[in-house]
């Protein structure tokens, strides 16, 4: 079965927190060092300062819980409770559009601003605080350990976006990488679940990250669980990798076949096949 591990949520929550605030310094030079923001990034229709922007706007919206500011968000997001996919798609809109022309000089102040602020405010917060999250669902609420963990995995992956298109280095440490594997994973993976696709589908995985965290990802009746520490079980498919292997690969940053002949990823278990199914049914927004 594997050895399961075990982990303090105060302990990884503060640890979170203190990989958010040494990443916010690099990701700010990396913005004001850019020699052409609007260069090709690493999305797909985005420059390197429509990435800017989008993250300024992540940064606004996981910190507006905790400001008096108002935000009519029914104006911004689809109506009703549609799919994850729509409404992030929309939000991801709204944030490109934040700051345009000269303004996004200034993105790199604005995020140094808004993490200070995020971090000041919810310095000793239980890692369960709630947080409401609409733009993932109409009446959503995360745990504050979740929305900084993924804070963390916005700043890292779309560092890596646009340092591509600047043609500058970027390393994401397996350190950083476990941290929002095991903070916000156990969140988003859920969320971002194709119910359609997931139809009919009974499949248990043991997800094991080198050095942890230890995920077990249940999928079935249209619904997925992800768990922390599972407690042992039998799994249909165990599939291993480095941290920041996996950060990529779930990010479509990097292809599976490549992750595969590098030997930072493997699949094994009763059914190691079914290791391309978690990919296709869990989508990313």
């Amino acid at each position: 079965m594997g050895t399961v591990t075990t982990f303090d949520p105060v302990a990884e929550h503060e640890r979170t927190r203190a990989a958010l605030r040494a990443v916010v310094p690099r990701l700010v030079r990396l913005l004001r060092e850019v020699p052409d923001p609007d260069a090709p990034s690493g999305v797909p229709l985005w420059t390197v300062g429509d990435v800017g922007a989008h993250l300024a706007g992540v940064y606004f919206a996981y910190s507006v819980d905790f400001t008096d500011e108002s935000v009519e968000w029914d104006s911004l997001l689809p109506p009703g409770d549609g799919p994850l996919g729509e409404r992030i798609a929309a939000m991801n809109a709204t944030s490109v559009g934040l700051f345009s022309g000269e303004e996004r000089a200034r993105l790199g102040d604005f995020i140094t601003e808004r993490s200070a602020m995020f971090l000041r405010v919810t310095e000793g917060l239980a890692p369960d605080t709630p947080v409401s999250a609409p733009w993932l669902g109409k009446e959503l609420t995360l745990t504050l350990a979740a929305a900084t963990g993924l804070m963390l995995s916005e700043s890292l992956v779309h560092g890596l976006d646009i340092a591509r298109g600047a043609g500058r280095p970027w390393p994401i440490g397996p350190a950083e990488a476990s941290l929002v594997l095991g903070q916000s994973m156990p969140t988003m993976m859920p969320l971002a679940l194709d119910t359609a696709k997931a139809r009919g589908v009974s499949i248990a995985f043991d997800l094991a990250i080198k050095g942890g965290p230890r995920l077990g990802v249940v999928i079935d009746g249209g619904t997925a669980t992800v768990t922390r520490d599972a407690p042992p079980r039998t799994y249909d498919c165990r599939i291993t990798a480095t941290p920041t292997t996996f950060l990529l690969v779930s990010f479509r940053r990097m292809p599976v076949w490549k992750a595969i002949a590098s030997g930072r990823m493997r699949a094994g278990g009763r059914r190691p096949w079914l290791a391309m199914r978690l990919g296709e049914l869990i989508a990313t927004p």
